[in-house]
């Protein structure tokens, strides 16, 4: 080792000895830096970056995140504000913060001087944003897209569903032969963008099958299916569209759905749940689809007939849709508060239903999530409060004033729609709305209690979707002006995204239920404004939308999915395949009894009581009597009609149609669930309608087939899929035909008893063990996945 003498020489030696570790150091630490992700900037995969648009946008990129994890906190909700920080709006977001205003949240093009910025990387668990404990994170992706929108300039926009739609240019696509209409070339132009291909056309008898059932509720009989695959016109599906569209069976599916939106039950609800009469109002909603009445004016009826001038008794029944609510019969309670309640239930169906927002959010305070504060809600609600309401009503059969009395003379007069025929009254009360001749105040209550009013308010609309006009009245009636003003920009787009719902299973915004900040963005928003659009100059004519989604190429695919669309688009967002779908509750009886010969379609009138399990409502009975004390089961052909007239008793509805998801019509709803249970697969092995109608699809087909067992089987088979079956299915079912009259025959199987499930009666000139095996064939079919599903 040397040893060092201190001279001038040795002292520049250890001088550049130094200066040399040093830079030696500082590009270890670099390197270090480099390599090793520091408390503000983790690393993301090369994945993760190639989620990240090159341009980021607000609406699309940034406020989703923000609204999610952030809004709870700093949202528009002024009194739940933490840290005096909002990120509703630009002004909000870039305001300074702190005692001494020496900071910012977001400083456009300034990252690092950006509170936010750092407070989302932060490895200190009290400065970290989302905090822990609020069970909120971020993905390392998401603070990446954060960073880089603040980086080119935290442009804020408004929220998507608050701009009114804008006309859009037709987009250039490369496959152009596919194409039939304009939708197929916005779904086309993703498709493209995308990488991905449609799929090939459906089959004749696929098609007939899916748009049956959508557009009816029904199964396609034989003869249609045949008639349909053998007709070799090119307009050979319009024409079937075109029938379809202008049956009354069309009239009843829309009416279907809408009692779900409409909350329709044929009791008050609550602990005694007693029967009402609003039959006469579900009558004109059918009605109202049959001669297929604009849809501003068929929710203009419904939410402010009694107020039109020169009003008849038909829009006057149309305002029952506003009584549709549970009313109380229980003793002690107190008139204002279930007044708020009911008004209450207006005010979120009203939203719901038609905008597409939640505003019983902001009754309590302001919005968490939209721009709607508690004064607007109370507001809105100002508009429903004036009904001359009876709040509380105490015996079994009476009817909440106001009501209107319907006899044979109206019958025979505007109201020929309604089906008195078998009606056990001479007068039919229905309930409706009475304006009172002087305004009830209305006032902010606060945190929502009925007897906590502070500030009086008067009717008005929120700003953020628009402006109540001044030239409008302040009423029921100008609401409704107002939810079709053309600036209005949520009705048409609410509108036409559950009829796209209705024809794909899922819409275009697949929250229909909620436009707002915590909705889905729409996967197709040109089109989607498209649509809207063009319901508009159609002069809201809900047929003629239909039949152009119907014509449509994109819904005329194939449900056929690959491998490869399963990876790229396993929830079909992008639509490059038809969805398969399952029926809807109603759906799975309604063609059990059409395809068996059951089904009753008769036409409207009073509900009906078909099979339920013994005893159901004695179990939760409020003690009060009455006619929904016990359940009495129907007889005849009213066993048999349409799911849309079954008795819906709000305490206890339909078992066999909640399994299958039907909403329970206390609140309004406007998508159901999607579930599948083993429940479901119960209901449909030992529902006796099911078992009742197998064996009278088995009966009809004997007499039309008598000695053949394999053109049995095919008819039966075809009535339930609207297919031929090939030739492994017929072998399978032909050796499940003879296993059943094995067991028949070995008494595994009590012919004589299986006869007795339900009330139908066979021709006693068929062999009875004959009659069971070919109805436990059918009941097999009857359960295939195919059979319940759509196509």
């Amino acid at each position: 080792m040397r040893m060092f003498n201190f001279n001038q020489n040795d002292g520049l030696l250890l001088n550049c000895s130094n200066r040399a570790l040093i830079l030696l150091a500082f590009l270890v630490v670099l390197s270090s830096c480099r390599q090793k992700p520091n408390s503000t900037e983790k690393l993301i995969s090369k994945n993760e970056l190639e989620t990240i648009p090159e341009k980021v946008d607000f609406t699309f990129d940034v406020k989703p995140i923000i609204s999610d994890r952030c809004f709870k906190c700093h949202g528009p909700d002024k009194n739940a504000i933490e840290g005096g920080l909002s990120l509703n709006t630009a002004e909000d977001a870039y305001k300074a913060l702190g005692k001494l205003k020496d900071h910012h949240a977001i400083v456009p093009k300034k990252p690092k001087e950006s509170t936010l910025v750092s407070r989302i990387y932060s490895d200190d668990p009290n400065l970290l944003m989302p905090p822990p404990e609020s069970n909120l994170a971020l993905s390392e992706t998401e603070k990446a897209i954060l960073k880089k929108w603040i980086e080119q300039g935290a442009e804020y926009k408004e929220h998507w569903a608050f701009i009114p739609p804008k006309p859009q240019e037709i987009p250039v696509v490369n496959k152009k032969d596919w194409a039939i209409n304009e939708i197929d070339d916005f779904i086309l132009a993703k498709l493209e963008f995308n990488s991905l291909v449609p799929s090939e056309k459906a089959s004749k008898e696929k098609l007939i099958r899916r748009v049956s059932f959508d557009f009816t509720g029904l199964p396609p009989s034989t003869e249609q299916i045949n008639a349909f695959v053998n007709d070799k016109a090119s307009n050979a599906y319009e024409k079937l569209v075109d029938s379809l569209l202008n049956t009354t069976d069309y009239a009843e599916h829309m009416t279907a759905e809408w009692m779900d939106i409409s909350r329709y039950a044929d009791t008050h609800g609550y602990q005694d749940d007693f029967e009402r009469t609003m039959w006469p109002w579900r009558d004109w909603v059918i009605h109202a689809f049959e001669k297929n009445m604009p849809y501003d004016a068929f929710v203009t009826y419904q939410l402010a007939g009694d107020l039109l001038p020169e009003r008849n008794l038909e829009q006057i029944l149309a305002t029952g849709f506003n009584r549709n609510h549970k009313i109380t019969f229980e003793g002690g309670t107190i008139p204002e508060e279930y007044h708020v309640e009911y008004v209450e239930d207006r005010v979120t169906t009203f939203g719901t239903a038609f905008l597409g927002l939640t505003f019983e959010c902001a009754r309590c305070h302001d919005h968490k999530y939209d721009p709607i504060s508690q004064k607007e809600h109370f507001e809105l609600f100002s508009f429903f409060n004036n009904n001359k309401e009876k709040n509380k009503i105490h015996l079994p059969g009476e009817t909440p004033e106001p009501y209107i009395t319907i006899t044979k003379k109206e019958v025979n007069g505007v109201l020929n729609f309604v089906n008195l025929q078998h009606s056990k009254k001479k007068e039919v009360p229905v309930m409706v709305m009475n304006e009172m001749d002087e305004l009830k105040p209305a006032f902010i209550l606060n945190r929502g209690v009925y007897d906590q009013p502070t500030q009086e308010v008067y009717p008005n609309t929120p700003k953020s979707v628009l402006e109540f006009p001044e030239n409008l009245p302040k009423n029921r009636l100008g609401l409704s002006k107002w939810l079709f003003d053309a600036n209005n920009p949520l009705t048409a787009r609410v509108t036409v995204n559950r009829l796209w719902q209705r024809m794909f299973g899922t819409g275009l915004v697949s929250s229909s239920y909620d436009f707002g900040n915590q909705g889905a963005l729409p996967s197709h928003p040109e089109l989607l404004d498209f649509l809207a659009l063009k319901l508009q100059e159609d002069k809201w004519d809900i047929k003629k939308m239909l039949r152009y989604i119907a014509l449509s190429a994109t819904y005329q695919q194939s449900s056929v999915t690959t491998p490869e669309l399963l990876e790229k688009d396993p929830e079909n967002r992008l639509l490059a395949r038809a969805p398969r779908l399952r029926l809807s509750a109603e759906m799975i009886r309604d063609q059990a009894l059409a395809i068996s010969g059951l089904l009753n379609k008769e036409v409207g009138g009073p509900s009906v009581k078909p099979y339920q399990p013994e005893g159901i409502w004695e179990e939760t009975t409020g003690g009060g009597g009455g006619s929904t004390a016990q359940y009495v089961q129907s007889t005849g052909k009213d066993l048999y009609r349409r799911s849309l007239y079954t008795f819906w008793k709000r305490t206890v509805p339909p078992p066999n149609m909640m399994t299958f998801d039907a909403a329970s019509r206390d609140l309004c709803s406007v998508k159901r669930q999607e579930t599948n249970t083993p429940l479901q697969a119960l209901v449909l092995l030992n529902d006796p309608q099911l078992i009742e109608a197998s064996r009278a699809l088995a009966a009809n087909t004997i007499k039309l087939q008598p000695n053949e067992n394999k053109k049995q089987i095919t008819h039966i088979f075809q009535k339930a899929t609207s297919r031929l079956p090939d030739s492994e299915e017929m072998e399978m079912l032909l050796t499940h035909y003879d296993d059943m009259m094995a067991k028949i025959s070995s008494n595994e199987i009590i012919a004589s008893e299986y006869v007795t499930i339900g009330d139908f009666v066979a021709d006693a000139t068929i062999p009875q063990e004959k009659l069971v095996a070919l109805s436990l064939v059918a009941h097999t079919i009857l359960n295939l996945d195919e059979t319940i599903t759509r196509g």
